[in-house]
């Protein structure tokens, strides 16, 4: 917390001085807090948490930010409000920034927000799906999502298994219905921290397996992502949202309950006891305590080997560099 502390108060300073030489922010007046528009990957919930301490604690502000986070209704959309230039900042999924960038999008992941996957196998045990190979003539859930479907089938081939194998339905949006329901045995889609969490707290026992246990490429959740241009013309400005955003992770890491009330306060209609139940579950993965590297770090190596994933899958067609479609540049320290 103290490396983001000052790193801020210097990068404030800077600011001040900037204003005093005549610069004015986005608003029009000196020394008035730069506006930043935040697309958030989906409706608010626990993994924003680090977000909204940040801004009810006034640690964007004092770095000089006032943050807009805004809700969208396709989680495919908040990259490309970002490449158009509608929002400066965007929660995304790795992912999606390599389709973006294969589709010719100019975006690139600036800090991970959750550096492991969420995306998980979530049944019940009633469906008595102990492991994948379980999974043999059984209905699995999904919301359709292309890449997740490369996810089954590399979960399918570790088992011995073939998608012919199992019945495969795309519920878009119903994945929870579908599995209390009985009307499909498993789910692949589901977060770890939300629909694990969900079905715990309804006390159905779930069994819940995060993709990267079962034969896929570990990768980073949430990431920040940031046009080229925001990154070339306005690193400032990103390096200080970072900063904020790790003061607001610690505390609300180290104060769950404030965390739980911001999400319920900026939220719509959200149940406080399973909010709770998914703060407790999101913090640890939020602070990204005892990795070795500072907060936010996209780990390059990772990100090649899912890159090799997403291609030879046939979700991207070349293989990115590294240093197009990742930062480590903007974050609060480098590693030793």
């Amino acid at each position: 917390m103290r490396r983001a502390t000052l790193l801020i108060a210097l990068l404030v300073a800077a600011t001040a001085v900037a204003a005093g030489c005549g610069e004015k922010s986005e608003s029009g007046s000196k020394n008035a807090p730069e506006s930043l528009t935040l697309a958030l990957d989906w409706y608010v919930n626990a993994d924003h948490a680090g977000i909204y301490e940040a801004i009810d604690r006034g640690y964007f502000r004092d770095a000089g930010l006032a943050v807009h986070p805004q809700a969208p209704s396709d989680p495919s959309a908040p990259i490309k409000e970002v490449a158009e230039g509608r929002a400066d900042l965007a929660i995304s999924y790795e992912p999606e920034v390599m389709l973006a960038r294969d589709q010719g999008l100019p975006v690139k992941a600036v800090a991970a927000i959750v550096p492991q996957p969420l995306t998980s196998l979530i049944s019940l045990g009633k469906a008595n799906i102990r492991t994948p190979a379980d999974l043999k003539g059984k209905t699995i859930a999904t919301a359709g999502i292309p890449y997740q479907q490369a996810f089954l089938k590399a979960i399918l081939d570790k088992a011995g298994l073939s998608e012919s194998d199992v019945n495969v339905v795309n519920v878009q949006q119903g994945l929870l219905p579908a599995v209390i329901s009985g009307r499909a045995d498993a789910m692949l889609g589901g977060f770890s921290n939300i629909e694990g969490v969900d079905l715990a707290q309804r006390g159905l026992n779930p069994r819940v397996e995060p993709v990267d246990q079962l034969g896929v490429p570990t990768y980073d959740e949430l990431v920040l992502v940031a046009s080229d241009d925001e990154v070339a013309n306005d690193s400032r400005s990103i390096q200080l949202f970072i900063a904020a955003l790790e003061r607001g992770t610690q505390y609300a890491a180290a104060n769950p309950q404030s965390a739980t009330d911001a999400i319920l306060a900026a939220g719509q209609g959200l149940d406080p006891k399973l909010t709770r139940a998914e703060i407790d579950r999101t913090l640890p993965l939020l602070e990204q305590k005892g990795t070795g590297h500072p907060f936010g770090y996209l780990d390059q190596r990772e990100w090649t080997r899912f890159a090799h994933f997403m291609a030879d899958n046939g979700l991207i067609k070349v293989l990115p560099s590294m240093s197009s479609i990742l930062t480590n540049d903007l974050l609060a320290s480098q590693v030793p």
